[in-house]
């Protein structure tokens, strides 16, 4: 029988959680030194000892663990997960039954009823991701539950947890078959190369599906395009596919140049047609600029927080600087698409440094489109930060 421990909720907070929201926050309880063995099932009473929810300790960058019921009586077990994930498989039918598409989400943590985890869905292999001690003592119940999921192979897991909050490097593989790798997925019909056992990242980031998809099908015909923070060249490649006439992929990893050309190799795309370019991205904006390179396309994917030897970058001090360096090597009516995984960004304030990098270049701006997560990737309105993508197709005119 796994502990429980009732937790109290500060006054201004209790009405949050009644009202559905998912994470424990620190800040929200009152007896935080009773907090210590996570994976504990903790229940969360207000100031006069009333139930508002149910959840476990387990601490990640985020919070302190997450709400799993508001109903005091429902038990926390094996059935519990069980029906959580046969809930998640359903609502992706229509994935499965894609043949153009081998590769999506099919468990996006508190959106599917459990914060802390995610499962994607591999061309029959799942892989599972866990953010926190305390989620992963529910490992084998998670487990359970997948092995009757449909096209089932085998099961990897990522462990983003240690006592620095860093991804914990060991085999990755859990139950099944293995897998030979690198393993090719569908994608809208384009194949991907995907590594499961390769540290945290797989290659290829799954909310971007829809970005792909529009770039290919709508954007690229005819244009030159520059692909920044390119990782394994995802959108170069659907930008090629799309008829550009040319695409550059620039990324300061060493890895992303034999990646790249993999995944162009895959879509029968010759390579040497194409540029890949290992370099920090913010010393070639400064070389394009001196050699009056302009791009049709420009795509700007940086992760939330990157340092290199003589850059520090964080989406929320440096992304409208970062534009305005886009904007210099950015045709007359060229399009940027600026994209961002921060969460605690709104689309508001992201709309806003577009704005300000605009106006302080002098030039004037256009919103074509505007994209947050796939569907696959479900949130629930309680819990706005979880729709964490921002993606803005912006035109230069």
């Amino acid at each position: 029988m796994r502990q429980e421990i009732r937790i109290g909720i500060k006054p201004k907070f209790s009405q949050k959680y009644r009202s559905g929201y998912p994470l424990i926050e620190k800040e929200a309880i009152v007896n935080l030194g009773e907090l210590n063995e996570e994976g504990i099932l903790v229940k969360l009473v207000d100031e006069h000892q009333r139930f508002i929810a149910k959840g476990y300790y387990g601490r990640q960058n985020k919070g302190y663990g997450w709400v799993l019921t508001q109903k005091e009586t429902e038990p926390i077990d094996q059935h519990f997960f069980l029906r959580k994930i046969e809930q998640a498989l359903k609502a992706r039918q229509a994935f499965y039954n894609d043949p153009e598409t081998t590769a999506f989400r099919v468990f996006n943590g508190e959106g599917d009823g459990v914060g802390g985890v995610t499962i994607d869905y591999f061309d029959g292999y799942y892989l599972i991701q866990w953010y926190s001690e305390g989620i992963y003592t529910f490992k084998d119940d998670v487990i359970h539950g997948l092995q009757a999921a449909p096209h089932f192979k085998g099961i990897y897991e990522k462990k983003r947890f240690d006592s620095k909050g860093k991804y914990i490097e060991d085999d990755d593989f859990v139950t099944g078959t293995r897998a030979e790798f690198p393993l090719t997925v569908l994608e809208n019909g384009v194949r991907f190369a995907i590594n499961l056992n390769e540290g945290a990242m797989v290659g290829l980031f799954l909310d971007q599906r829809d970005v792909r998809n529009t770039i290919k099908n709508t954007y690229a015909q005819g244009k030159t395009v520059i692909n920044m923070f390119s990782y394994t060249g995802a959108f170069s490649v659907c930008a090629a596919l799309g008829g550009a006439t040319k695409t550059t992929s620039v990324d300061v990893a060493n890895r992303s140049l034999p990646k790249t050309i993999e995944n162009f190799q895959l879509n029968a795309i010759d390579e040497t047609t194409q540029a890949i370019i290992v370099e920090d991205v913010f010393k070639y904006f400064k070389y394009a600029v001196r050699k009056q390179l302009k791009f049709d396309m420009v795509i700007l994917d940086p992760p939330s927080f990157a340092r290199t030897k003589k850059h520090t970058f964080s989406v929320t001090k440096d992304y409208k600087n970062l534009l305005k360096e886009a904007l210099e090597i950015t045709e007359d009516q060229g399009i940027i698409v600026a994209s961002t995984n921060n969460s605690s960004l709104s689309m508001g304030k992201f709309k806003s440094f577009i704005d300000t990098a605009f106006k302080e270049s002098g030039a004037s701006y256009r919103i074509e489109e505007e994209f947050s997560l796939p569907r696959d990737f479900r949130t629930i309105k309680e819990f706005e930060e979880g729709n964490y993508l921002k993606v803005v197709f912006v035109r230069k005119v």
